[in-house]
């Protein structure tokens, strides 16, 4: 039995590992590379192992970086089946299907940019298209129930357990059998945080001998919430009194949920302004804000009660959903007094982009960043504070006040992820993957004894 390592190895997007036990191939995720060009253009490349040789696809949660590459596995010859918890199969419906629109639309774009800069029957091509996505869809088959054994070959089972990191999201153990040997190996996918809001807290794990760990935040502490909800309100009531606009780029699935939560939060204590005008602009998000409603078994007590009285957390007066196009370019006559959440939180696409087009230039707006900015993507130039930025080709400046409000996470931070370890046993080896070479050199450090490796790109172990 073995493990190789097909993305996420020392980056922290495009997670894909494949695990071989007893000629039974097993991928854990299948995820799109997110950040600069040459990470865009890796996912046009070659997997590194066969797609028609694939037996089954684990997924830990429906983010893109997870999920973003099923379609171009089933494009070509991935036979297998997809086995995920019923959220993360709504969820990740909507996030390919996304996905490929976005590349149709994007190709569109740079098709007609190339014929009137006189390049003539140029024709750009999605990595992968609307149909190839609702095609990948057919191979989801078993629903996986937390701590609920699957069994997926002779000598193989798989457990999910909650991973507390988005709707749906889970950590994968799998008990694998060949010949004599025995190995309990463990996936932690993406962990989410303890005391947050909607979602219940992570799992503890069980004692396993290989470890196969996420690393985004292992050179840092989170800032505390508390704080981080208190300068949230504080960066949006500035705003609004210097009359610009608050933009903040939003994933669709969890943060804007999230951030829906504190707004209404704000709105409800007087925190906020009761005039603010919210636009969730982003189709995907709304969507996503439905399926929250239709999985309760994700929920903390707290979210479930409200629920349970008719409260519901994530409407009040004021928001608007965006769905059309014409919608959400009539956002842009908005001048001040408003909150506009939009994709894509790494502002790597999506209608995000047309408002910090509007918005970025104006000194009395301002940009909210509330997740994680990886390397090469426009969030990240933004927050190293570049004084001007290119969008859709076209350079603008930079006068807007920027935050970065870390506090609002979805990863687990650096006590967070040390802790989890140390509820695994004494793993004979722990992986890390999904971080930046930094933070995966501190968590090794941290993690003291133990046998760590950080895996690259189509490395493979004996387990």
């Amino acid at each position: 039995m073995n493990i190789s390592f097909h993305g996420a190895a020392r980056d922290v997007t495009g997670s894909c590992h494949l695990v071989e036990c007893n000629g039974t191939r097993i991928l854990i995720d299948c995820g799109f590379f997110q950040g600069s060009r040459e990470l865009e253009e890796d996912n046009a490349d070659d997997f590194g192992f066969d797609p028609a040789a694939i037996d089954f696809l684990l997924l830990t949660h429906a983010h893109l970086d997870h999920c973003g590459r099923i379609p171009l596995l089933d494009s070509r010859g991935f036979k297998g089946e997809v086995i995920a918890t019923g959220a993360t199969r709504e969820l990740a419906r909507l996030v390919m299907l996304d996905a490929a629109g976005l590349q149709e639309e994007e190709a569109r774009y740079l098709t007609r940019r190339a014929q009137k800069r006189g390049r003539a029957g140029t024709t750009v091509e999605p990595l992968y298209t609307i149909l190839d996505a609702l095609n990948a869809l057919e191979h989801f088959g078993r629903t996986a129930h937390y701590n609920q054994p699957l069994e997926l070959a002779p000598g193989i089972r798989a457990t999910f357990i909650d991973a507390g990191h988005i709707l749906g999201s889970a950590c994968i153990v799998l008990e694998l059998t060949e010949g004599s040997k025995q190995r309990r190996v463990l996936f932690s996918g993406d962990l989410g945080l303890n005391a947050r809001p909607i979602l219940r807290d992570p799992a503890t794990p069980p004692a396993v001998d290989i470890v196969i760990m996420e690393s985004t935040y292992g050179d840092r502490q989170h800032k505390q919430l508390q704080p981080s909800i208190e300068e949230f309100y504080q960066a949006i009531a500035a705003t609004v009194r210097h009359g610009g606009n608050v933009v903040i780029p939003t994933f669709a699935l969890e943060r804007a949920q999230e951030i829906l939560f504190y707004l209404h939060t704000g709105k409800e204590t007087g925190v906020l302004p009761g005039t603010l005008q919210v636009f969730l602009d982003s189709p995907m998000a709304i969507s996503a804000t439905q399926i929250f409603k239709r999985h309760p078994e994700c929920y903390d007590a707290e979210t479930a009660e409200l629920f349970r009285t008719g409260r519901d957390p994530f409407l009040f007066s004021g928001l608007h959903f965006t769905r059309e196009t014409s919608e959400s370019m009539a956002i842009n006559k908005v001048t001040g007094g408003a909150v506009i959440l939009a994709g894509a939180g790494m502002c790597t696409g999506g209608r995000v982009r047309h408002h910090l087009k509007h918005n970025l230039g104006r000194p009395q707006c301002s940009v909210v960043f509330v997740g994680f900015a990886a390397q090469g993507t426009l969030a990240r130039q933004i927050v190293d504070g570049a004084k001007t930025v290119s969008i859709f080709g076209d350079d603008y400046p930079v006068r807007a006040r920027i935050h970065t409000i870390g506090g609002f996470s979805a990863h687990a931070g650096q006590t967070e992820l040390l802790a989890w370890h140390r509820q695994t046993g004494n793993p004979a080896t722990t992986f890390l993957v999904h971080g930046e070479p930094e933070s995966m050199a501190t968590l090794s450090r941290l993690l003291g004894n133990t046998n760590v490796k950080m895996p690259e790109i189509g490395q493979r172990f004996e387990l």
